[in-house]
């Protein structure tokens, strides 16, 4: 233990603050992208995980207040808000399949379990329930032992819950604080390896179809494509029969998923890939086109091709659909919701909020906050703006907190999950 901690120390100190790009110039549809690099060991940062102390809370933007709903969760992954006011929490960690076969993934491990990203999830659903005008939250155990769930759904009586490995759907009432049904499986999701685990589920507007968002199980392919069928990509899932298709592909690891309120379009939030530099790959926020082809393992927004992947696939790479929108680099964007509801200041109407939890493979730090992304006609403009803040200290060095999933509550107010933290926030107008 004693040689890995000074293993670890001596990577982190030759991993201090670089030289880099200005985030901002990274943000839009036409990011500036530099030369790729090669290391023997890329870039890292990731402060310590300390969690938040005292009464310590997030920072937010002028016009909003913020206030911790419910603490002491098991790795909040996910909120999602039920019609009546309750709120679903899923807590959840990864399923610790994925093997580590060379030295950059056996120090990214520790770097990361440093971070508090890693804790252990509760694989259960807890609902939260306001006490009348209290303020207070009431706390139940909705369902448990869940298998490294991520997305969930409801869609009439039924509850979908995405695990690592399938859907389940269980039945399910609003109003209910209790689930006993065993459940049953709607349907199989990619399970081996589990590289990226997480799944993210998004209901059609009529409830009659299921997509999910399913990441690669590599970096860029090392691990044999084979391994990749049904990954790094949207899946479309039939309610009725559990049939499913691939939807879109080359979404390295599409994390969230929402309906552009204007167009009716279906939008992904998606996390690039790592150890080309500092300021590559930016992950990106795009509209996702049915049977569209968005470059991974082969290229990077559009037809920037990455050298470290073979056999190349020059024809992949040719009908390659460039993002609509960079975020970035390294942000690791975990959570969107595009806001519809009143309570927010009239800015946020139509954009979208984007919960970015932060990379271990970027120095200087980048993310660690609660963004939002303007929209007009349909699409997104402008820069990304910081609305929920402070989840790590000024001189980078400890870390407070970690934004993941976002949810619009029933009243409009701003709900996040912070997983490293263990806290759920809620963001309302400081107008009232």
């Amino acid at each position: 233990m004693k040689a890995t901690g000074l293993a670890l120390a001596l990577v982190l100190a030759g991993c201090g603050d670089n030289k880099a790009l200005d985030p901002a110039e990274q943000m839009g549809p036409d990011p500036r992208l530099p030369r790729a690099e090669n290391f023997l060991l890329p870039p890292m940062q990731v402060p310590e995980g300390v969690r938040w102390q005292g009464d310590a809370m997030p920072k937010v933007a002028a016009g909003l207040k913020i206030e911790k709903i419910a603490g002491g969760l098991q790795h909040p992954r996910q909120v999602y808000a039920l019609s009546n006011g309750d709120v679903l929490v899923v807590e959840s960690s990864s399923p610790g399949t994925a093997p580590t076969t060379t030295p950059k993934q056996l120090v990214s491990s520790l770097v990361k379990n440093r971070s508090g990203k890693s804790g252990k999830g509760g694989n259960r659903i807890t609902l939260l329930r306001p006490k009348g005008g209290s303020g207070e939250w009431e706390k139940h155990v909705l369902v448990e032992k869940l298998d490294s769930p991520f997305g969930v759904e409801v869609i009439g009586d039924t509850l979908y819950v995405a695990n690592t490995g399938n859907i389940t759907a269980y039945p399910f009432t609003v109003g209910t604080t209790r689930i006993t049904d065993p459940g049953r499986e709607l349907a199989d999701l990619p399970n081996t390896v589990n590289h990226h685990w997480t799944k993210t589920l998004l209901a059609s507007p009529d409830g009659s179809k299921l997509y999910v968002g399913v990441g690669s199980n590599s970096n860029v392919g090392e691990n044999g494509m084979e391994i990749e069928y049904r990954r790094a990509a949207v899946l479309e899932v039939d309610v009725a029969s559990g049939a499913s298709r691939v939807y879109a592909s080359g979404l390295r690891n599409p994390t969230g998923l929402g309906w552009e309120p204007q167009t009716g379009a279906l939008w992904a939030i998606v996390n690039e890939r790592d150890e080309i530099g500092t300021d590559l790959v930016p992950d990106y926020l795009t509209s996702v086109r049915d049977g569209g082809f968005y470059g991974w393992p082969y290229s990077y927004f559009g037809q920037h091709v990455d050298p470290r992947v073979s056999p190349p696939r020059p024809d992949l790479v040719a009908k390659a659909i460039k993002p609509d929108y960079a975020l970035s680099s390294h942000v690791a964007p975990l959570g969107m919701v595009f806001y519809q509801g009143d309570s927010l200041p009239q800015q946020y109407r139509g954009g979208v909020f984007i919960g970015e939890h932060g990379s271990w493979n970027r120095s200087p730090l980048n993310g660690y906050k609660v963004g939002f992304v303007k929209f007009e006609n349909g699409k997104p403009v402008g820069k990304v703006e910081p609305v929920v803040t402070g989840f790590v200290s000024e001189d980078h060095k400890q870390l407070y907190g970690a934004p993941v999933g976002v949810a619009q509550g029933a009243d409009g107010a701003l709900l996040i999950a912070d997983d490293v933290g263990n806290v759920v926030w809620r963001v309302t107008s400081s107008g009232g």
